[in-house]
């Protein structure tokens, strides 16, 4: 059998592209098996497959695929950009001899202009988002978010039974009920909130320790575990008994971080230096691992713990406190419009060139965003005010309705446009937009590298993000609390991101409504051209009889 892997950012669209591959094999009665991982999945999946197969939006991480696939000398091919947005799974090379044929778009889309712009992004931007893509320390980041995210989604559920959106002056059977409940039971409700979101620096130190240890060829389960040590030495102070839980949410995310890169970083050094315990080969693997990984222990505890003392002795603040200290005027940077707007165009930008900016950007912001997001909770719990705006719940549901762009509005004016093309990739883009994947659209249209849709692509976030932030600020938005799914669909996400109010639900149509009034004009135009070129190759197809004189 003959097996083929997908890889893109999370594995999602390339899932869409695996069902098609698969229709077209059994239809030629082909012994095929495809799957779709994301690129934080390919060092443990690659092995399995013969070729691979690239998403455009990762093709900048070909050369560091490759080399990895190399080593078992597993082909890593990027896939065509068109092939992806038309979703053409029956014209992959490695299912079918037959070559795909260039459709009328293909003279839209290597007109001079298109080309021109290809260079200039190619020898500016791309190598840029390369180099941030592929960073150890923002992918161990960002995979220890991933890892912390399903405990965070859970432990922020919980908060809609503990704290219920309704008046405490309702006269409401049902809605009194629930607060009587919630009230009454307070204290049990509260505990899974407290071992999940309230301790969300465990899981985050223990999933940037293991990516960290994984990419420096580490035993992942051991640094990770080394990470969450190291943290707990600096960030859970003992005293009479008792741990201090200040900061294990929020407030510790930094520390976390910090903790995690130089714990791991401590580990490779030593390892790679030969500076470990060696016992004889008849020992068994286990327990050689275990003892492997006692001097890094050593010099983790012997520098972080006096370090932790020196501190407190010279300022009164163990190392989390003063990390907090030295970052407050950057988190309270990271909260203001000029910050959402610097990271909504970075991300449109990466994002029309074909990389996955949101990957790049999310990778920066979720330390921000999480201790943000721990102040807002605290804020709730306390019944004062929400002291922060832009956090994933804001960025996901108000910037990113359809997915990058805002392309949900777009998708519906997609169905009725008047090119046979658009309303192909409307068609096809629809449903998965409503779950924030919009990659058929982006790069079926193509909204990706096409001049035509570059200035509506780049503003419509934008301007959704100075109206929901100014919404907020004059407080007729209510903030996020929660944290939600990024597939969850807009309106109901941003409502479940704020404990279930319905001010968010009219601020997403709002949205959806200018985002359609910005993109209509662009599209109009470029259906034009693209009705244009529809005609003419129409024309060419028809046969002309020959006069005979």
């Amino acid at each position: 059998m003959y097996k083929i892997m997908l890889c893109c950012s999370a594995g999602m669209s390339t899932s869409l592209l695996v069902r098609k591959m698969v229709e077209a094999a059994n239809e030629r009665d082909l012994s095929v098996q495809i799957d779709a991982y994301g690129v934080s999945e390919f060092d443990m999946q690659f092995p399995q497959y013969q070729v691979v197969l690239l998403g455009p939006q990762v093709k900048y991480m070909l050369k560091t695929l490759s080399d990895k696939a190399a080593s078992l000398n597993i082909p890593v091919q990027p896939i065509d950009t068109m092939d992806y947005g038309m979703q053409r799974g029956r014209q992959r090379p490695e299912l079918c001899s037959v070559a795909d044929p260039s459709g009328a778009l293909r003279g839209v889309e290597m007109s001079s202009l298109y080309q021109s712009m290809i260079a200039v992004i190619e020898q500016s931007i791309t190598p840029l988002a390369g180099r941030l893509g592929q960073q150890k320390y923002v992918i161990a980041i960002r995979d220890g978010f991933t890892a912390a995210l399903p405990f965070m989604i859970i432990g922020s559920f919980m908060l809609v039974f503990i704290f219920p959106p309704f008046s405490p002056d309702t006269t409401n059977g049902f809605a009194r009920g629930w607060l009587d409940f919630s009230q009454h039971y307070r204290e049990q409700l509260m505990l899974p909130f407290n071992l999940s979101m309230g301790v969300m620096t465990f899981f985050i130190s223990v999933g940037i320790g293991a990516s960290l240890g994984r990419q420096f060829q580490l035993d992942p389960v051991m640094s990770g575990l080394l990470a969450f040590m190291a943290f707990l030495l600096v960030a859970a102070p003992y005293a009479d008994g008792k741990i201090s839980t200040q900061y294990l949410s929020g407030q510790g995310i930094f520390t976390a971080l910090i903790t995690a890169i130089y714990s791991t970083r401590v580990y490779a050094w030593l390892k790679q230096n030969n500076i470990t315990i060696r016992l004889p080969k008849e020992v068994p693997t286990g327990v050689a691992r275990s003892f492997e990984i006692l001097i890094p222990v050593l010099v983790v505890i012997a520098t972080l713990h006096p370090l932790n003392l020196f501190i407190e002795a010279q300022t009164g603040m163990i190392l989390p406190q003063a990390i907090m200290h030295l970052l407050e005027p950057l988190v309270s940077a990271s909260d203001s419009l000029p910050a959402i707007l610097l990271s909504v165009l970075m991300c449109q930008i990466f994002w029309f060139a074909g990389i996955h900016g949101s990957l790049i950007v999310t990778g920066i912001m979720n330390p921000f965003w999480m201790a943000n997001l721990s102040a807002n909770q605290a804020a709730l719990a306390a019944g004062t005010v929400l002291p922060h705006v832009y956090l994933q719940g804001f960025w996901d549901h108000y910037l990113l309705i359809g997915g990058v762009g805002s392309t949900l509005p777009l998708a519906f004016l997609l169905l009725r446009s008047r090119a046979t093309h658009l309303r192909t990739i409307g068609k096809m883009g629809i449903v998965p937009s409503f779950f924030n994947i919009n990659e058929p659209i982006l790069f079926g249209a193509p909204i990706i590298m096409n001049p035509m849709m570059f200035i509506p692509f780049v503003c419509v976030p934008m301007v959704n993000a100075v109206l929901a932030y100014g919404a907020t600020r004059l407080g007729w938005l209510s903030q996020v609390v929660s944290l939600t799914p990024w597939t969850t669909p807009a309106p109901i996400g941003a409502s479940w991101a704020a404990n279930w109010t319905l001010s968010p639900v009219v601020m997403c149509l709002i949205c959806m409504v200018m985002s359609a009034v910005i993109y209509l004009p662009f599209l109009r135009a470029y259906e034009r051209s693209l009705m244009k070129t529809e005609v003419e190759k129409a024309k060419n197809s028809v046969p002309v009889a020959e006069t005979v004189s």
